[in-house]
């Protein structure tokens, strides 16, 4: 892993193992914090962690969901 503290658009796709095109989608819809340096995007490594983080969906028992299916019936 880069020891880097922020990257550029295409540093950022690598980093997140994703598209350039989908790290400027991000970007235009303002979905992640960026800074603006002239003409240059950057993206702070903490900014995009709390990203990648936040689309974290937790895993659960079947069992329970059997269980309160069960029981609204």
């Amino acid at each position: 892993m880069s020891d880097k503290e922020h990257f550029s658009v295409p540093e950022a796709a690598e980093y997140m193992s994703t598209t350039v095109r989908f790290v400027r989608r991000l970007i235009a819809e303002r979905r992640v914090p960026f800074h603006r340096l002239g003409r240059l995007i950057r993206f702070k490594r903490a900014d995009l962690d709390a990203f990648i983080e936040a689309g974290r969906v937790e895993a659960f028992d079947p069992s329970a969901v059997l269980r309160h299916f069960r029981s609204a019936s």
